[in-house]
């Protein structure tokens, strides 16, 4: 990973470090918490433009939040609803709870999740779904994600040879992350296989 992302940045500079990270928001398995860190650690080496890192990195996050967000504006509410109406355990009601609760709380979801791991790409398709206002959702994917990005190409930047270290914190919350929401899915379907359970045992009386 890392010498792929060096060659990135060799070959095509700042910008390559600003593809990494639009393809880091189509594959989320590709972790910021590495591209950022060394970008800033290649720009401190004097290799790369500080500024034009933080510009191009941000670029790159909005750039792949768009076409997360035309996937969502693609699929659209209906077929979400109808694909939900298929999937074993999930109900029409719980989509339709979750559309409520992002045309309340949508423009604060859209500007923190940018900051959380793993979330920070999944929030940009219901805001297409919701078709959020193109202008709103590319500013505040555009503000969150350069929060984000500055602090990660800092750190790297002033840790120098020390960057990787970045990654072992993030890790750690970000495998926090992954824990609540295994957590969640888990009490969920807990729950819809207990209620399935009752279903069938009134009907049974």
């Amino acid at each position: 990973m890392t010498d792929w992302l060096i060659a990135m940045m060799e070959n095509l500079g700042a910008f390559g470090a600003g593809l990494a990270i639009m393809l880091e928001n189509l594959f989320p398995p590709l972790p910021s918490e590495v591209i950022l860190p060394l970008s800033g650690f290649t720009a401190g080496r004097g290799e790369l433009d500080l500024l034009d890192v933080l510009l191009f990195t941000t670029l790159g996050s909005v750039a792949g939040a768009l076409a997360l967000y035309w996937v969502g504006a693609l699929l659209g509410r209906e077929r979400t609803l109808a694909i939900a109406a298929k999937l074993p355990l999930v109900k029409v009601s719980d989509i339709e709870k979750t559309e409520a609760w992002f045309l309340r709380h949508g423009r604060k979801t859209v500007f923190f999740g940018r900051m959380i791991p793993i979330f920070r790409s999944l929030i940009s398709v219901p805001a297409g779904v919701e078709r959020m206002p193109l202008v709103t959702f590319t500013l505040l994917t555009t503000a969150g994600s350069a929060i984000w990005n500055t602090i990660f190409v800092l750190a790297g930047y002033f840790l120098g040879e020390n960057w990787s270290l970045v990654e072992a914190y993030v890790g750690i919350g970000t495998n926090v992350v992954i824990g609540l929401v295994v957590l969640a899915i888990a009490v969920f379907v807990t729950v819809r296989l207990t209620e399935r359970r009752k279903g069938r045992h009134a009907n049974r009386r």
